[in-house]
C-alpha cells in the first residue's frame, strides 16, 4: 500500500480510536469519567511540550508545571460542577496569578545566571496556559448550557459538536492538502501546508457542522442554521491556526511530533492541538453571541 495511504489510515484509526473514548464519556454523563479523560490527555500532552522544550537544552519546570496543571484541573472541574461556567472569572483570574506566584517562587530555589530564569519561568507558564489552560475551555463548554431538570450537565452535545467539527477540518485539511495541494501556506511554519488544504479544512468542517445539526437538532436547542454555518466556518479556520501554532513550537524545538504513542499522528499534543484553539472560540461563541 502506497506510504501515504498507509499513514493517511493510521492517523484515522487513532483520531477515531480516542476521540470515541471522549464521546463515550460524554454521552455516558459520567462526569468523574469525563474529568478523569481531559486530565490524562492534558498532561500527557503537557508533558510532551515539557520534554520538547528540554531537549534543546532549554530550562523548564517540568514536575512543578504538572503540578500546577493538575492542581487547576482537578480545581476548575470541581468548581464549574458546582457553580457552573457563568462565573468562573474570578477562577480564571486566580489560577493565572496562581502560575505566576509558584512559577517565580520556584524559580527563587534554583541558581541560575544570565537570562537562564526568565526562560525558565517563560517556558513553564507559556505551557500551562498554551495546553491545561486552554483545553480546559472543553470542561466549561460542558458546565455552561443550563442543567436538566434532575440537575444533569447538558452541554456535553454541545462539546461532541466541537469535537467533529474540529476532526472534520483537520480532515479536510489533510485530504484536500495531500490530494489537490499546490500553492504554499506559511511554508516559513509548515513547508507542507497549502491553500487547498486550508479551504478544504473550511469545507469539511461546514459540511461537519451541518451534518450533526441534522444528526441530533434537538441536542442543540441554542444554535439556529445561522450559527451553525458562522461556526462551521470559524472553527475550521480556528482548528488550522491550531494546527500552526503546534507546528510553530515543533520547528522551534525541532521536533517531527510531540512524541511517538499514536499511529499516524505522534502524541497526544498533535491529537489535540486544534482543540486548543477551537474550544475557547466554541465556549466564547455560545457566551457572547447565543446568550448561554
Amino acid at each position: 500500500m502506497n506510504p501515504s495511504r498507509v499513514t493517511f489510515f493510521r492517523r484515522l484509526g487513532s483520531t477515531l480510536g480516542l476521540w470515541a473514548l471522549i464521546v463515550g464519556s460524554v454521552v455516558a454523563g459520567s462526569d468523574i469519567g469525563f474529568f478523569l479523560l481531559i486530565v490524562f490527555m492534558a498532561l500527557v500532552a503537557l508533558y510532551e511540550y515539557f520534554h520538547m522544550v528540554k531537549e534543546q537544552g532549554a530550562p523548564v519546570f517540568t514536575l512543578t508545571g504538572m503540578l500546577c496543571a493538575a492542581v487547576y484541573l482537578v480545581g476548575s472541574f470541581l468548581y464549574l460542577r458546582s457553580h457552573g461556567a457563568e462565573q468562573s472569572l474570578d477562577l480564571e483570574m486566580g489560577v493565572l496569578v496562581g502560575f505566576l506566584f509558584v512559577i517565580f517562587t520556584r524559580q527563587m530555589f534554583r541558581a541560575a545566571a544570565d537570562r537562564e530564569p526568565l526562560e525558565a519561568i517563560a517556558y513553564t507558564v507559556f505551557g500551562l496556559l498554551y495546553i491545561p489552560w486552554l483545553f480546559n475551555f472543553i470542561t466549561k463548554i460542558i458546565y455552561l448550557a443550563p442543567r436538566a431538570e434532575n440537575g444533569d450537565p447538558t452541554g456535553q452535545y454541545y462539546v461532541i459538536y466541537l469535537i467533529v467539527v474540529t476532526k472534520f477540518s483537520d480532515m479536510g485539511a489533510y485530504v484536500f492538502g495531500s490530494l489537490f495541494g499546490r500553492h504554499p501556506f506559511a511554508t516559513h511554519i509548515s513547508p507542507k501546508k497549502t491553500w487547498e488544504g486550508f479551504f478544504g479544512a473550511l469545507l469539511a468542517s461546514t459540511l461537519g457542522s451541518y451534518w450533526l445539526f441534522a444528526l441530533i437538532p434537538g441536542r442543540l436547542p441554542a444554535l439556529r442554521f445561522e450559527d451553525v454555518t458562522l461556526l462551521g466556518l470559524v472553527l475550521g479556520g480556528g482548528a488550522v491556526v491550531g494546527d500552526l501554532a503546534e507546528s510553530i513550537i515543533k520547528r522551534s524545538t525541532h521536533a517531527k511530533d510531540s512524541s511517538h504513542i499514536l499511529p499516524g499522528i505522534g502524541g497526544t499534543l498533535d491529537l489535540i492541538d486544534s482543540l486548543l484553539f477551537t474550544a475557547p472560540l466554541m465556549y466564547f461563541y455560545l457566551r457572547l453571541v447565543v446568550g448561554l
